[in-house]
Parts: C-alpha cells; sequence; structure tokens
C-alpha cells in the first residue's frame, strides 16, 4: 500500500474515493453500504478512506451524506423527462435543464481536482452525469459505474462508454450492454445493508406485540415502500378477510394510509383481526419482519430485489408502472421468468392477487421451490464485490 513519508516517518496515504450518484434510495443506499464496505476492508489492512459525495443540495444523497459524517460537494444538474415522444423530449423543462449540465461539470471538475480522488464510483441518477463526465472527460480519473438494475439506466448508459469498470447486478444484464462496454463488464450484483441478514422471526414477534398470529399459517409481508402505495393498499384491503383466512398480515402501508385502512378491520372476526398488524412504516425491525415472512408481496425496485434475493424470500411483486424506463416491470419480469418470484404485470386486481398468493400459501414446497430460486439469484456478497472493483480500478 502506498506510503507517504514526513520527516523521517513513514504513513499510509489514505484511499480517496469520490461517490456520486442519488435522486432515490435505490441510488443512494448501496452506494452508502459500499463506503462503509470499502472503509471496513481498509481499516482491515491498516488503511483509512477519504470520501466526498458528489451530488444535489438538498437531496437525499446530502441528508444520507451528513448523516454518516461524509464531505459532501453540490454540483448543479439535469434532469431529462423521458418520454416515448421526442417532441416531448425537447420540453421547456428538459431544455432548461440539460443547460444546467455544462455548469454541473464544471463545478465537478473543480471538485475533483481539489480531492483529487483514486477513483469515482457512480452509482446512477442524473446527478452522476456531470461527475462522471468530469472525472473521465477532464479529470482523468479511473471510473466505476454501478447499475443496480437489470438494464442500465439513462446516468449510467451515459458514462458507461468511458467507465473503467462498469459493474451490473446480474449475470443477464451483460448481454444487454452495448457491445463496445461488455469488456468493461463485471458481474457485482446489488449492495445489501448487512443489517437485512441479522433478522430473526421470534423478534419480530415480541417487538410489534404479534401475540395474535397463528404460526402454524405462513406469514405475508406486504410493502409499498416507506410511503406505502396506494395500488398494493387498495387489492390487499379488498381481499383481506381472505388472505386472513389463509395467512397472518404484516401491512407497511405508509404513514398517511393507516386511518383510512384501519376503517375497514370493523366487523373482522377477532381471530382474523388478531393475525393482521397494520403499520405505517417499519424501521429497525425490518430484518426481524423479513426473517418471519413467508411471502412478500411489494413492488420490484432495485433495492428490494437485492434484499429478498439476498435472503431467499419468496416475492409476490406489483412493479411500479411509472418506475423510470419501466424498469420495475424488467426486474420482477426477469425474476418471474427464472420461477424465481411472481410477477403481476399490468392491471392488478383483488382476484389476480388472490390467484398468484393463493398457491403459495397453500403450497409450502411451492413456496420453498421459488425461494431457492431466488436466493440463486440473490448475490449477499455483493458489497464485497463491488469494492474489489472500485480498489482494482484504481490500481489497489
Amino acid at each position: 500500500m502506498e506510503t507517504v513519508t514526513n520527516g523521517g516517518s513513514s504513513r499510509q496515504r489514505p484511499f480517496r474515493l469520490i461517490v456520486t450518484g442519488g435522486g432515490t434510495g435505490g441510488h443512494t443506499y448501496p452506494a452508502l453500504t459500499a463506503v462503509r464496505t470499502l472503509r471496513a476492508r481498509l481499516a482491515a489492512q491498516g488503511g483509512t478512506l477519504d470520501v466526498m459525495w458528489v451530488g444535489k443540495s438538498d437531496s437525499l444523497e446530502a441528508r444520507v451524506a451528513a448523516a454518516e459524517g461524509i464531505a459532501f460537494g453540490s454540483v448543479a444538474t439535469g434532469k431529462i423527462r423521458r418520454s416515448k415522444n421526442p417532441l416531448r423530449m425537447m420540453s421547456p423543462a428538459n431544455v432548461a435543464d440539460m443547460s444546467r449540465v455544462p455548469l454541473g461539470i464544471l463545478q465537478a471538475r473543480q471538485i475533483i481536482n481539489r480531492f483529487k480522488p483514486d477513483v469515482v464510483l457512480a452509482t446512477g441518477g442524473y446527478v452522476a452525469v456531470p461527475v462522471g463526465v468530469a472525472a473521465t472527460r477532464a479529470c482523468h480519473v479511473p471510473l466505476v459505474v454501478h447499475e443496480q438494475t437489470v438494464r442500465l439506466g439513462l446516468a449510467n448508459r451515459t458514462l458507461a462508454g468511458a467507465a473503467t469498470r462498469v459493474a451490473v447486478s446480474s449475470e443477464s444484464s451483460v448481454p444487454l450492454l452495448p457491445e463496445a462496454v461488455r469488456s468493461a463488464a463485471v458481474v457485482t450484483g446489488n449492495p445489501v445493508r448487512p443489517e437485512v441478514f441479522t433478522g430473526q422471526a421470534e423478534k419480530a414477534l415480541r417487538a410489534l406485540g404479534l401475540h395474535g398470529f397463528d404460526r402454524r399459517l405462513p406469514t405475508v409481508y406486504v410493502t409499498g415502500g416507506a410511503q406505502g402505495s396506494q395500488q398494493i393498499n387498495t387489492v390487499v384491503r379488498d381481499c383481506l378477510p381472505w388472505l386472513l383466512a389463509r395467512a397472518n398480515v404484516v401491512h407497511q402501508c405508509g404513514p398517511d394510509n393507516v386511518a383510512v385502512l384501519r376503517q375497514h378491520l370493523v366487523g373482522l372476526p377477532a381471530d382474523l383481526a388478531a393475525r393482521y398488524y397494520l403499520t405505517g412504516y417499519v424501521g429497525a425491525e425490518l430484518p426481524d419482519v423479513l426473517a418471519l415472512a413467508e411471502v412478500v408481496v411489494s413492488r420490484s425496485g432495485a433495492g428490494t430485489i437485492a434484499e429478498l434475493t439476498a435472503l431467499g424470500k419468496t416475492g409476490v411483486f406489483i412493479p411500479l408502472a411509472s418506475s423510470a424506463g419501466d424498469e420495475q416491470a424488467h426486474n420482477a419480469r426477469h425474476l418471474a421468468e427464472a420461477g424465481a418470484a411472481v410477477a403481476l404485470l399490468g392491471q392488478v386486481t383483488p382476484e389476480t392477487l388472490q390467484a398468484a398468493v393463493g398457491p403459495l400459501l397453500e403450497d409450502p414446497l411451492r413456496r420453498a421451490g421459488i425461494a431457492e430460486r431466488a436466493r440463486a439469484h440473490g448475490r449477499p456478497d455483493a458489497a464485497e464485490r463491488l469494492v474489489d472493483v472500485v480498489l482494482d480500478a484504481a490500481g489497489r
């Protein structure tokens, strides 16, 4: 490892990393997990990490960096609002935002020249574009692009051609890359928070007070993300008596939806109501809830996919139709075609949900088969793999 000599004594030179990416948790949290893993790796080797996060001011990535004690630099960004109609791509909002990109590149160049990183890690989102462009074209710093979904997102497609390495989430992503980029591709998977692997089912029962749950029945965890999903909440509500006759249910519905959904519990038989736990948000208990759940009904964002496959969970995915590039539908379809999940594409009704979930609740072997195939797609060591790629790109 490189050392710096000062007055006859030597010390290891800190490894310097710029990380960029954000806008959503799907881009931000894999980057955070990679930073934590890299820091731990270097500390175990007697080294240290200097890291700066470059992103948009007043953003999720800015808040995450502040909470983690990571220095933050902000740049101007331009978000491209995609449309199948080329004329709409030239909307006034897009034109205005695209005009901000050159300023962002100039600001990123100044930050990179001051910080002097060994490597830049870009995890997607439009904020990554000016930083990645400045790193490769102006500052000649190695760039590692990490893609969380099956197909490259717009920002990563822009950067991939000049990247030193392109880290992708699965083997199936490689043939979808531009031919000129495939030689730079490395399959790492999508980094998963280590705490996800620490869950204990019994702790969930105690922490959430699930005394009415019947342990002879499978448990279903329903989630639409931190804010909840109106679509998922509605279809689950409308088939709740049917569902509770066959399973225990933990339903994370979003903080703003609890009161409305609670009204629909009136009239449920007491034994069914005891098997239903409704909550706006699941925080520190999430690993334990996931350990308890045998079936998970959820969206199919990259982070969710990574966690459920790493844990080997049976997922019933209801993709968010408005996700960028229809990525959630691609994620869900990819696993469903491999028999590693159930995907509900198009219009979802209580009847289609029952048809998907019913066989899983009735047949433990069917559940176990899907879970096993999901685990085969999971990469619990993805963060370590990505750190290997980052260090290799930097020549370390």
